[in-house]
């Protein structure tokens, strides 16, 4: 049986049930022109979400992008390093000692995945320095994605891949030229280790990398020449700085730059967080309705699961698998 039609005979209720209204949902929208934006928090790049997401780019089913720092550097790092990665199954288990082992060894875990230091993070800084030195002796600026896209188009690390790929979705989207917003990119391995080479005067300026208050004024004109040929959809995967962020670009139209644009045309977000404690994350669609997010009217669908199981369903069903 194909996963989609798995999906539609088992997942007939509670969560299960709104995976497939929010996937149906999904592809209603797509086949009425419209368009999507991505959102990824947590670890998705560590968890591989590359091997669905990456298809999901290629066949056009993912307009624009907005992730963690992490994630974004996390692709690049599993892309070359993947054969080094240690997978930990009983790490709830782990004492504090048996964590100092994994340190010292150079392992940074993620949960039940440890990422090498030498081989992921330190294997590719030469590289991307290189980039920064460049940048910052013509005196230009960039966003954080658009280094990563100069690193893939250098072929400078293409003989370390250690995956196909096709697998990785920074590189799918580097090939579709989408645009990826990373707000609070200083909160990232690979931010800490420019500000280091700036704090030590190897690199002459911060503004080498364009800031987060840019990187919003670009999400601005990328909505509003996209919003004029299609309604644009949300599409978040966990919480935090990554779905925040870019939200908030409809009202900062509406409200503060006084311009008429279409609500969010669809929202979906998958994340176990709750409006329990105060959290703008686990904040249910209607009260985006009152901070001019969505309008009454949006399809909207809230999963409250693990997004490393219910994303890839989701893609399959929606890629049609």
């Amino acid at each position: 049986m194909a996963i989609k039609e798995f999906m539609k005979h088992h997942f007939r209720h509670f969560n299960a049930a709104v995976v497939v209204d929010a996937a149906e949902a999904y592809i209603a929208h797509l086949n009425k022109g419209g368009k999507f934006l991505v959102t990824l928090a947590g670890a998705m790049s560590t968890a591989e979400l590359g091997l669905s997401l990456a298809e999901m780019i290629r066949q056009g089913k993912v307009h624009a992008i907005c992730c963690t720092g992490a994630n974004l550097e996390e692709d690049i790092f599993n892309l070359v390093a993947h054969n080094h990665y240690v997978r930990v199954p009983k790490y709830r288990e782990l004492t504090p000692k048996e964590e100092v082992a994994l340190r010292d060894q150079g392992l940074n875990r993620v949960t039940d995945t440890c990422i090498p230091e030498d081989t992921a993070i330190r294997a590719i800084e030469e590289e991307v320095l290189e980039l920064w030195k460049k940048a910052d002796e013509e005196g230009k600026s960039y966003f954080p994605y658009e280094f990563m896209y100069q690193l893939i188009r250098s072929g400078a690390i293409e003989k370390r891949y250690q995956i196909d790929p096709g697998d990785s979705w920074l590189i799918a989207a580097c090939e579709a030229n989408l645009p990826i917003y990373t707000p609070g990119w200083e909160d990232s391995t690979l931010g800490n280790i420019f500000v280091s080479h700036v704090y030590n005067k190897e690199l002459s300026s911060f503004s080498i990398y364009k800031s987060g208050l840019e990187q919003m004024a670009n999400l601005i004109d990328w909505y509003k020449k996209t919003d004029k040929e299609s309604s644009v959809g949300f599409f978040q995967i966990g919480g935090g700085i990554a779905g925040d962020f870019p939200i908030c670009v409809v009202p900062l139209i509406q409200q503060d730059l006084q311009e008429k644009c279409k609500y969010w045309g669809y929202f979906c977000q998958i994340s176990d967080s709750t409006t329990s404690f105060g959290s703008y994350s686990g904040a249910v669609p209607n009260e985006k309705i009152t901070w001019g997010k969505l309008d009454e009217e949006t399809p909207s669908f809230v999963i409250e699961s693990d997004a490393s199981i219910v994303a890839p369903l989701m893609f399959a069903y929606i890629l049609g698998m």
